[in-house]
């Protein structure tokens, strides 16, 4: 999807394009385009030197560390010199949230006010409808695809009209992208007319290819001066030596703190039996001539879960000396490999699934090959409950690679509300490599919020830590009216802590009990203005709730990493038992601390308190470090301040 433009028009009252010369300043043309927005505008200081700032690290091809604090309207920021630069310029964000604001709000204002510029988003396949799946669905029909998936007769009945639905779509879209979609639709729904880069066989070898929404989107991507896309994408575009993104040399990195978390997940793997279950149910319909392949694919993957399951959690794994689990990985090779051998004798031309049951059978044996011979430098363990268990194999670190791969063949700007302490280390810029910007925020959070630490809270080891800590929170959510945000780092204190509170306030408590009901749990909480939030850490960051419905943050205890986590482990062994705390462990808190503080203040009229459970960030030898992570609230102890100032703001 190209937006704003096509590759080649120049739009907009000046002419600022890689064929002309720029004769205005980011400043004169930021201002122009804050005025551009709606109700108009102007921008601001932090805004200003930020925009300099990027636009003189492109010209000296010098890396650019930008912490923009909320409010500061660091989008515009960076985009008016992306646009000014005259070359392609990739940015990369963690969230589709912000992908989608920058593709449909932001990047459009820009391109329209400055002109010269076309933008292209590009996401990851799995977005994109595939042309393939829906012939094959319309010839075979779908309602076989629903009973080779083993689903059960209700769960059918909802897929149904979501699946017709979606098929008339694929007819009439221009984008394939599901965000496009007028309607949401299952995951489940979604996934039976989109294929992932592990299944698909490629534009050549796919009948669609020519058809092909996601290469559409990479042709347009190749074509525009913008491309806007997510760490996933350049994650995979840097384990594949530059396949997946077009040629660039300028790169944004927004939400920047996320940038080593999702480099790790990226270059590592992530193997759950089911994907052998996967492979064995598309190849069922080819193969019905010779279903004992199947069979034994079916039966590894059970093996492998059942080896999974008996695996302590979270503890790693080396397969030298767990024979039992090399075993069954071996067997799963194996059986993988007669069905890949029996796939390559089915005709394509008459079964056009072959080719991506062929593709998915294939990329997992590279996989469970990249599993059975870790490297130095990668941690392999069993995470996940129950069903859901599945082995991990991770790169220890990522900065060497980024040092290599990302910052040594282009100029990048990372920037973030929150850049973590010693951020630059982690991912191995040296002095002289890169520059440091802290553009600051708008707002007075010295006027507008309150920073309290309670005491008395005592251990949070002992017996009745739950009791005391849902006390204190009875009192706080009572002064404010409800409108709470309480981010738990467990689910049995969110648990205990919601079931004691629920019977004790007015007020309505939403409580999180999964990843799938966070969105609607967020717009309940929105609309109900003395509704209360109880989450975990899954709603820490990226959750904007301005105004009246959130005047008070509880964050239960600080973040810190279990001591068991095996990455985290990993981590601490390689810079040693000495600096692990100060490098691994205390960054991480910093930054997780201030994104779940950071839910608090997001306009310049929000008014609030963020409450810190946790007697340490008062007392610790270390709290320096994690306090000045946090905005610059007045910080305080007393209750009944804190309760004084709740009751101002719910009476305003």
């Amino acid at each position: 999807m190209v937006v704003g433009g096509r590759p080649g028009i120049r739009y907009g009252a000046r002419t600022v394009s890689k064929h002309s010369p720029i004769i205005t300043t980011p400043a004169e043309d930021l201002g122009a385009v804050t005025a551009a927005l709606p109700g108009g505008g102007e921008s601001r200081h932090g805004q200003v030197r930020m925009a300099e700032a990027v636009e003189d690290a492109f010209a000296d091809k010098t890396h650019l560390i930008v912490q923009a604090g909320t409010g500061t309207g660091k989008s515009l920021a960076y985009l008016v010199p992306a646009i000014r630069a005259g070359q392609r310029v990739v940015i990369a964000t963690a969230t589709k949230a912000l992908q989608e604001q920058l593709a449909k709000r932001d990047a459009p204002l820009v391109a329209a006010e400055l002109g010269g510029a076309s933008v292209a988003v590009l996401k990851g396949r799995q977005n994109y409808a595939c042309r393939q799946r829906v012939v094959e669905l319309g010839l075979r029909g779908f309602q076989s695809s629903l009973e080779d998936q083993e689903e059960q007769v209700a769960e059918s009945e909802r897929l149904v009209p979501q699946v017709k639905r979606l098929m008339t779509w694929e007819g009439t879209t221009v984008s394939g992208d599901r965000a496009d979609l007028a309607e949401p639709v299952s995951d489940k729904a979604w996934s039976m007319v989109s294929v992932g880069p592990r299944e698909c066989p490629g534009v050549f070898t796919c009948p669609s290819g020519s058809r092909c929404f996601a290469e559409r989107a990479r042709a347009e991507a190749s074509e525009a001066d913008i491309v806007i896309t997510n760490l996933h994408l350049l994650g995979a575009d840097l384990a594949s030596a530059g396949s997946v993104l077009p040629e660039h040399h300028l790169i944004v990195i927004d939400e920047a703190h996320e940038l080593e978390g999702v480099m790790t997940q990226c270059l590592g793997i992530e193997l759950p039996p089911n994907r052998l279950r996967t492979v064995a149910v598309s190849a069922r319909p080819l193969l019905k001539a010779d279903p004992t392949v199947i069979t034994e694919v079916i039966a590894a993957s059970d093996d492998l879960a059942d080896a999974l399951l008996a695996h302590p959690d979270a503890a790693p794994v080396e397969l030298s000396r767990d024979v039992a689990l090399a075993s069954v990985l071996q067997r799963c090779d194996q059986s993988l490999r007669k069905l890949l051998s029996s796939l390559r004798n089915v005709d394509p031309g008459t079964n056009t699934e072959a080719p991506r049951t062929i593709s998915m059978a294939t990329a997992l044996i590279e996989e469970i090959g990249r599993i059975t011979a870790q490297r130095p430098g990668e941690v392999c363990w069993v995470q996940g409950f129950r069903s859901q268990r599945h082995l991990v194999l991770s790169p220890i670190e990522v900065g060497p690679l980024l040092h290599e791969q990302l910052f040594a063949e282009s100029t990048v700007i990372l920037t973030s509300a929150t850049i973590p302490p010693r951020f630059a280390e982690r991912l191995r810029l040296a002095d002289g490599e890169y520059r440091h910007l802290d553009a600051g925020s708008p707002f007075d959070f010295a006027t507008q919020g309150l920073l309290y630490v309670p005491e008395g809270l005592g251990d949070r080891k002992a017996g009745d830590a739950e009791e005391k800590m849902a006390s204190e929170i009875i009192e706080l959510v009572n002064a404010a009216g409800g409108r709470t945000l309480a981010l738990f780092t467990s689910y049995r204190a969110l648990d205990i802590v919601s079931s004691i509170v629920e019977k004790a306030v007015e007020h309505p408590i939403l409580v999180q009990r999964d990843a799938s009901s966070a969105p609607q749990l967020i717009e309940q909480f929105r609309e109900h203005e003395d509704a209360c939030l109880f989450a975990t850490m899954g709603m820490w960051q990226g959750l904007d709730v301005p105004g009246r419905s959130l005047s008070l943050v509880i964050i239960d205890r600080l973040p810190f990493g279990r001591p068991d986590d095996p990455l985290l482990q990993a981590r601490r062994s390689a810079v040693g038992d000495n600096r692990a705390f100060s490098i691994i462990d205390l960054p991480r808190a910093a930054t997780l601390l201030a994104q779940g503080a950071g839910r608090l203040i997001r306009s310049i009229l929000d008014e609030g308190v963020v409450a810190i459970l946790d007697d340490r960030l008062a007392t610790a030898g270390y709290r320096k470090v994690l306090l000045e992570a946090l905005p610059p609230f007045k910080r305080t102890r007393d209750r009944d301040e804190v309760l004084a100032f709740l009751h101002r703001i719910a009476k305003a």
